[in-house]
């Protein structure tokens, strides 16, 4: 599968911004989901993760409660809803595509380019 992300930008804190995935190639529905972002110098983070039938989700608690992950199977789309941004979100966001439900980078198989994000004060 091809991921593509989308949806990034320069923002004021406390703005909101809409991250896009789109996918292409085998059949997006049969994997599980994730967002993942990565600061200058600091390693990549788990941001959100997403079940194949969008019924479970799970976040970092960094961002538990700012931010929603969802999914459009019909669409091939993966969404992440970010509220409430801070200057400490500033990154390059990935979407990323597993056969497990997982946290771990390790535990994906398919990555896309990221979308730069970034929060000023």
């Amino acid at each position: 599968v091809q991921l593509q992300a989308s949806g990034g930008g320069l923002v004021h804190t406390g703005d909101s911004l809409r991250l896009s995935c789109a996918a292409s190639g085998r059949t997006f529905s049969i994997y599980n989901m994730g967002w993942f972002r990565q600061a200058p110098g600091k390693e990549r983070e788990f941001v959100a993760a997403i079940s194949r039938s969008g019924s479970s989700k799970i976040y970092a608690d960094s961002v538990e409660g700012r931010v929603t992950i969802s999914r459009d199977n019909a669409d091939n789309a993966l969404y992440l809803q970010m509220n409430n941004l801070k200057p400490e979100d500033t990154a390059i966001y990935s979407c990323a595509a597993s056969t497990y439900y997982a946290r771990y980078p390790s535990q994906y198989n398919y990555w896309g380019h990221g979308t730069q994000v970034t929060v000023s004060s």
